[in-house]
């Protein structure tokens, strides 16, 4: 069996230059790109940034959409926080005595 033999400086320089003509020949025989292909893929690629821009539009409003309504939730609780504090002593009891029966009357009388 024979050892191996390092390549010298110009064995190495003459495939680096048969691998570059190989690669370069194999990227002219590729066909060149149709131009009704490449208008198709235009478009394509211009209705999926469409649809994409649409889709943050929506999730956009979507977000403020919901920051308005937990706004007015805040707002309506903070209103009825304030309503029940100035109610009196006698109309809160009055109301937790009437939730008391209605949740009696819902379970049935015992």
């Amino acid at each position: 069996m024979s050892s191996y033999k390092e390549p010298s400086f110009q064995e190495r320089t003459t495939l680096a230059k048969k691998a570059k003509q190989a690669a370069l020949e194999q990227l002219r025989a590729k066909p060149p790109v149709d131009e009704a292909e490449l208008a198709i893929r235009r478009q394509a690629a211009e209705a999926r940034e469409a649809a994409k821009a649409k889709a943050r539009e929506e999730k956009l409003a979507a977000r403020e959409l919901e920051k308005m309504q937990k706004r007015e939730q805040a707002e309506k609780s903070a209103e009825a926080e304030a309503n029940l504090a100035s109610k009196t002593e006698e109309e809160r009891k009055l109301e937790r005595d009437a939730k008391y029966a209605a949740r009696k009357n819902r379970k049935g009388k015992k």
